[in-house]
């Protein structure tokens, strides 16, 4: 079984984001970046299921600038066994990321697609369900348990009202959640393998997909700073405040 596993390139959780100050986007400049968490804990879930004899191979796949091979080798590190870049500058937009996924689907034709539910740069949780509608495959969104045994995945995705547990056929695309795993640390002779692993780069256009943006960021603006808190000296001045200031009770 091939497993196909989407990465992201984003700003790295622990670095503050920046606004450009003309606002027209994120200033990320002599930014730390990173693989998107979420699509960490995807990149860990399909090494697992190759270790367990479930899959033969697990290939990585990103899109955007020629960085994004660093981010590539990051997951080859982690046991991917080769990876994918389709190379381009443009401002990819969850739809055309899907479509050029759907086009790698096609070419590779996986069993199995695992990605994060969302990435922490534009968290739109959209690229899984796409890819799903365009592949026509069953999907699992917010996966905290995959169990995969004979064609069939049973999921078990987090839901508003607590935990609930899908089965479904393959092939499937299955989008993560944090508590699925732990990522493993990647050791320094992990890193020099994966230097000899084979990434291949491709363009959009050799995919015969279309990544203009549909979509236009007209303003992008911090949030307000979060104001001073004050200290009261008992509970019911506490409770005063919370009536007459804060509008809670």
């Amino acid at each position: 079984m091939k497993i196909l596993v989407a990465i992201k390139r984003v700003i790295d959780s622990n670095i503050p984001v920046r606004v450009k100050l003309d606002g027209s986007g994120v200033d990320i400049a002599n930014v730390k970046m990173s693989i998107n968490p979420f699509d960490e804990i995807a990149v860990e879930e399909a090494v697992r299921l190759k270790e367990a004899g479930v899959a033969t191979e697990v290939v990585a796949i990103s899109a955007g600038s020629a960085a994004s091979q660093e981010t590539l080798r990051g997951a080859l590190a982690m046991g991917a066994d080769r990876a994918i870049l389709v190379e381009t500058d443009e401002v990819l937009q969850p739809l055309a990321i899907a479509k050029l996924l759907k086009a790698l689907v096609d070419r590779e034709q996986p069993q199995l697609v695992i990605l994060g539910k969302q990435a922490i740069d534009d968290d739109s949780n959209q690229t899984g369900q796409m890819l799903a509608a365009l592949t026509r495959f069953a999907q699992a969104t917010f996966a905290s348990k995959v169990v995969v045994a004979d064609g069939t995945a049973t999921v078990t995705r987090e839901v508003d009202g607590g935990l609930e547990t899908l089965s479904i056929k393959l092939p499937a695309v299955i989008t993560t959640d944090l508590r699925l795993n732990e990522p493993r640390y990647v050791t320094l002779p992990n890193i020099m393998k994966a230097k000899k692993k084979p990434l291949e780069t491709i363009r959009p256009a050799d995919l015969g997909v279309d990544v203009t943006p549909r979509l236009k960021t007209l303003k992008c603006v911090a949030p307000t700073a979060r104001g001073a808190g004050i200290k009261v000296p008992d509970v019911k001045a506490l409770i005063e405040k919370l009536k007459n200031e804060a509008k809670v009770l």
